[in-house]
């Protein structure tokens, strides 16, 4: 049975990852990774799918074991954190993008940047392998970030449970946004609007589409890291490395990468990119110091 703090702070955990999930450019994976339950988080959700799956095949023992297994203690209060911030982030964040887009794309250029730190102290051994795979994944990202967005207009549900399910795959993976592939594929504006007018059909066709990616793609993931886990870290600093063009503040929504323009933001920015720096810093220093040391993982059943 968790403590009341440890339910709290995985809580505010569930804050963080909400809120980077809302953010295109920003990967609620990569706050899991910071605050130290990125791997246990992929391998409850696996251990949640299987539990599905079970029920699903009215095979009640096995899921009676599946649900004993699930570490109910950190994904409810994780969930709860996501949903509110979702919900919250929906009202507040778009306005302050479209006010302030280039001080809110240095501030989240920091964040993210300075959060390259934490795959990296988890590789055990660093090889020419993993360098290369670094190479390929942060290239693939920085292609996959500069995407042309598809028409926003009126998507169709299935489109919207396509969509969804493309994008939560992302949501769980550091470095790729999964808000930035909503906004590429059109459907980020109309999935807030339907949250903020509480749309039932759209938000559950989505929820659908998600819980679909998520259920196919957590298993395999989950398999990753625990037969291959530097490597996967390794592709993961790649995807946070190469994702970082999206938060680039000066030109992101022509999708290129220049210098300022005359009139635009410069020193502001640059502040706003060290408070960023300097928060996920102080971030992974605060987790560090309630986090408990990486389990060895197994091969899931």
């Amino acid at each position: 049975m968790k403590s009341p703090r440890s339910l709290l702070r995985y809580a505010m955990y569930g804050l963080l990852m909400g809120g980077a999930d809302i953010i295109p450019g920003v990967s609620g994976g990569t706050m899991a990774l910071i605050v130290g339950v990125y791997e246990r988080l992929v391998a409850a959700i696996s251990t949640a799918v299987s539990l599905g799956l079970a029920l699903a095949r009215f095979q009640f023992d096995e899921a009676w074991e599946y649900a004993r297994e699930v570490p109910w203690g950190l994904l409810l209060p994780l969930a709860a954190g996501i949903l509110l911030a979702v919900r919250v982030g929906a009202e507040v964040i778009p306005p302050l993008l479209s006010a302030y887009p280039q001080h809110m794309n240095g501030l989240f250029l920091g964040l993210v940047a300075a959060s390259l730190i934490v795959p990296a102290r988890r590789i055990d051994t660093f090889t020419p392998v993993h360098g290369v795979l670094v190479v390929v994944f942060a290239a693939a990202a920085f292609a996959l970030v500069g995407l042309p967005v598809f028409d926003r207009t009126a998507p169709g549900l299935l489109r919207v449970f396509a969509s969804a399910s493309v994008s939560i795959c992302a949501m769980i993976l550091p470095g790729i946004s999964g808000a930035f592939l909503l906004k590429a594929l059109g459907v980020y504006e109309p999935t807030l609007t339907a949250l903020t007018t509480l749309d039932l059909p759209y938000v559950l066709t989505f929820c659908l589409g998600a819980a679909a990616g998520l259920g196919a793609f957590a298993k395999l993931l989950d398999w990753l890291l625990a037969h291959r886990h530097d490597a996967t870290m390794a592709a993961l600093i790649g995807l946070i490395a190469g994702a970082l063009r999206a938060l680039w503040p000066w030109g992101a929504a022509e999708r290129v990468l220049r210098l300022p323009a005359p009139g635009e933001p410069v020193g502001s920015v640059v502040l706003l990119i060290l408070v960023g720096l300097a928060g996920v810093g102080g971030l992974i220093w605060w987790s560090q110091r309630t986090d408990t040391p990486r389990p060895e993982t197994t091969p899931p059943s």
